[in-house]
């Protein structure tokens, strides 16, 4: 990387004496340190009152296109982001095994509404971009401490009972108790989190492996109702994709706890190839109005920063090449079925005690162990997922030249691309001898952005002239000035 000398201090003029060069030197010098040493100083008060909100760590803060975070502008910003903002390695990231606890569970309004439906452990290793997903049965018995062995799925309620949205954290912790399992992130969302966010990317394509029938489906007023699913590939949306993660009482071999986790892992793995197969769904922006909308439904110790990181990760992935791992009951399964003292169903590891679990989890991206691990698999394949019909923005484009219907024109040759103008006009002032387009939805729609730039060989510009008027609804700003040249 090339160096740079930068030098904040004004030249000296010339004719001055030695003296008065070395009095003005010292005084320039002490001024600068002192601001440097007040504006880190400040710096470092403000990060130590707000440890859990970083300043810079909002949407606006990373390149909506790259994820990279983009370099602010000002000399003091530019200086405190030098300084503070060396991009921050995840959890785990160091020891190459970054584990993410991920549940689900029914929310307010539900029967047992913290009782996890859903628990699973995506690991990752970055140095090799492997993904393996490890789900662990709810009926698992477990020693929860101030309660005893009791069901794992309970972990996540009594934590709720000792203090709110305690439950994730009690959970990461017992987790780390019974597998020895170091728990870096959690990420728990209820029922309706879950529908919506496959609602907002436009649902999700699914490799139905077994047609199947689920007569006892949780209906409202404590009902049945009976749901059925296909085999082969379907698109699903919200509501369909939590049914078939859900149903645990289906025929032809999918009516155990087991082949739900399996399921849930398929559509765990769509939501994430949809995520990343296109780019405008892993809009800084976008994700972060998801994430006010469902702030109720949604709880987690990650960080934007943390999301951002997990995002940019992704991106290497191959979804074809993530391990599984379902705990059961089969023949070569981990568990056993018994009973609590009082009757209840509880799964309990056949060895007796968790060694053999703890050592599939420890060694599950060791390939020279793999072969050992009971009920283990990888390479899912993942549907290629359609296109999310996402909003559209408002264009507006303006002509700045005097050729007639030269911004008609350029509609068409945008709309052959599939991207809708909605406004024609003329600008204020003409001629306009420069070409423009700005991005007045704060990123939002940065990706089509890009792509009117790639079309029309504009360059992006920041901010518009001052002079120029435009729809208030408008979030897209194209100026033709005389320099565009017409294909």
């Amino acid at each position: 990387m090339e160096q740079r000398k930068v030098n904040f201090l004004p030249n000296d003029s010339e004719g001055q004496s030695w003296k008065i060069q070395k009095s003005q030197h010292r005084k320039n010098r002490f001024w600068i340190i002192s601001i440097i040493v007040v504006f880190l100083l400040g710096g470092c008060l403000t990060y130590g009152l707000m440890p859990a909100s970083n300043p810079g760590d909002t949407p606006e803060s990373y390149d909506p296109i790259t994820l990279e975070p983009v370099e602010p502008q000002g000399f003091f910003q530019r200086l405190k982001h030098l300084v503070f903002n060396k991009e921050a390695k995840l959890a785990g990231e160091k020891k190459d095994r970054i584990n993410i606890l991920l549940l689900g569970m029914g929310g307010l309004g539900h029967d047992g509404p913290y009782l996890t439906d859903t628990l699973m452990v995506a690991s990752i290793k970055p140095s090799t971009n492997e993904v393996a997903l490890i789900s662990i049965p709810r009926d698992l018995a477990v020693n929860i401490p101030g309660y005893g062995i009791r069901k794992i799925n309970n972990v996540n309620a009594f934590g709720e009972t000792k203090k709110k949205n305690f439950g994730p954290a009690f959970v990461s912790d017992v987790f780390k108790k019974t597998f020895d399992l170091d728990i870096h992130y959690y990420l728990r969302v209820d029922f309706k989190a879950f529908t919506q966010i496959i609602d907002d990317i436009g649902g999700v394509k699914v490799d139905v492996e077994k047609s199947f029938v689920d007569q006892q489906y949780p209906a409202p007023n404590d009902a049945y109702q009976v749901i059925k699913f296909d085999k082969g590939i379907q698109t699903m949306d919200g509501d369909t994709a939590l049914k078939f993660a859900r149903s645990r009482h289906g025929n032809n071999g999918e009516g155990s706890d087991f082949a739900r986790a399996r399921r849930q892992q398929k559509v765990l793995l769509a939501v994430k190839e949809k995520l990343i197969s296109f780019k405008t769904l892993i809009n800084p922006i976008r994700i972060n109005n998801i994430l006010n909308t469902l702030q109720e439904n949604i709880s987690t110790n990650m960080s934007f920063s943390d999301i951002i990181g997990f995002l940019k990760m992704s991106k290497d992935f191959d979804s074809n090449n993530i391990s599984t791992l379902v705990l059961d009951n089969g023949v070569n399964g981990y568990l056993k079925n018994t009973f609590s003292e009082n009757g209840a169903y509880l799964l309990e590891p056949v060895s007796g005690n968790y060694d053999d679990i703890k050592d599939a989890m420890k060694n599950i991206f060791d390939k020279d162990f793999q072969s050992q691990i009971r009920n283990f698999s990888i390479g899912e394949t993942v549907p290629a997922q359609d296109k999310p019909d996402v909003d559209t923005a408002k264009i507006e484009i303006q002509n700045g030249t005097w050729r007639a219907g030269l911004a008609a024109r350029v509609k068409k040759t945008l709309n052959d691309k599939n991207i809708d103008v909605t406004i024609l006009g003329n600008t204020q002032e003409r001629p306009y001898m420069q070409s423009g387009i700005y991005d007045l939805s704060s990123g939002e729609f940065s990706s089509t952005v890009e792509d009117i730039a790639d079309t029309l060989h504009i360059p992006i510009k920041k901010s518009p002239p001052e002079n120029e008027t435009y729809d208030s609804k408008t979030q897209i700003y194209i100026i033709l000035g005389e320099d565009f040249q017409e294909t």
